[in-house]
C-alpha cells in the first residue's frame, strides 16, 4: 500500500492544535488534533482510516501528515494549520501523483500487431515508428479508457505492410514522466509471429515509487 508524507512544522508551544485540509476538492477536512487527540469526527469520510500525526514529534514542532492508501484522486493542494499559545501558522502543500508507464505489450492478431498498456496517469500519449524510417502511414488514433481509479488504459493497432518485410516496428507510449517503448520485426518466414522486445527510454528520477499490482505510483510534493 502506497504512503507518502505531506511535510509541515510549527513552533512548538503548549496546547497545540493542527488541522489538515485538502484546499483543491473544497477545503475537506483531512485530519484534526487537538485536546492532546486526534479529533475523527471531523474527518472526511474519503479520507477515513488513511491518516495518521508523528505523535511523539508534536512536542517539537512536528505537524507533518503521513496519508496511506495513495491513490489519483489525492492529488491536489493541502493546507496545515496549526496554533499554540504561541500563536497560529499555516503553510501549504502540493500533492501531485503519478502512474508511470510501466509496461508496453505487443501482440499480433492476423495481419495486424496491437499496442497496449494499462493503468497510467496523467494521460499518455502513443506513437508509431519504423527502423529505418520508412515512408508507411502510421497515424493511428489510439483508443483510451479511463477507469473507475482514474487511471488510463491505451491501445492502438496497425495493419502489417506487404511490400516492406525488413522494418522494425516501434510503439512507443508516454507521459511527462516517463516513456518506453516495445519493437516488433515481421519475420521473414510469414508463418512465425515476429520477434517483439521492450525497452524505457527517458525514465525520470523521482521522489519514491511503490508498486499496486502492475501499476507504480509515483507522488511528487512542493512546499510553498
Amino acid at each position: 500500500m502506497e504512503s507518502c508524507i505531506l511535510p509541515c512544522s510549527f513552533q512548538s508551544g503548549a496546547d497545540p492544535v493542527i488541522h489538515w485540509f485538502q484546499v483543491t476538492a473544497g477545503h475537506l477536512p483531512v485530519h484534526s488534533y487537538y485536546r492532546n487527540k486526534d479529533q475523527f469526527g471531523l474527518q472526511d469520510q474519503f479520507f477515513r482510516n488513511r491518516t495518521s500525526l508523528f505523535k511523539d514529534q508534536i512536542s517539537r514542532g512536528n505537524a507533518s501528515l503521513q496519508l496511506t492508501g495513495v491513490e489519483v484522486q489525492d492529488q491536489g493542494r493541502y493546507r496545515c494549520y496549526t496554533s499554540t499559545m504561541r500563536g497560529k501558522e499555516e503553510s501549504f502543500i502540493n500533492l501531485r501523483v503519478d502512474a508511470p508507464v510501466s509496461k508496453v505489450n505487443m501482440e499480433q492478431v492476423g495481419n495486424r500487431i496491437i499496442c497496449s498498456s494499462e493503468g497510467i496517469y496523467p494521460e499518455p500519449d502513443l506513437t508509431w515508428s519504423t527502423r529505418p524510417p520508412s515512408n508507411l502511414t502510421l497515424q493511428n488514433q489510439p483508443t483510451i479508457q479511463q477507469t473507475e481509479q482514474q487511471l488510463y488504459n491505451i491501445r492502438s493497432s496497425l495493419i502489417l505492410s506487404d511490400s516492406e518485410t525488413d522494418l522494425i516496428y516501434i510503439c512507443t507510449i508516454s507521459t511527462h514522466s516517463n516513456s518506453r517503448n516495445t519493437t516488433w520485426r515481421k519475420p521473414q518466414d510469414s508463418t512465425n509471429v515476429g520477434a517483439i522486445t521492450g525497452g524505457v527510454v527517458g525514465a525520470i528520477s523521482v521522489a519514491a515509487v511503490a508498486a499496486v499490482t502492475v501499476v507504480f505510483l509515483v507522488w511528487y510534493i512542493t512546499k510553498r
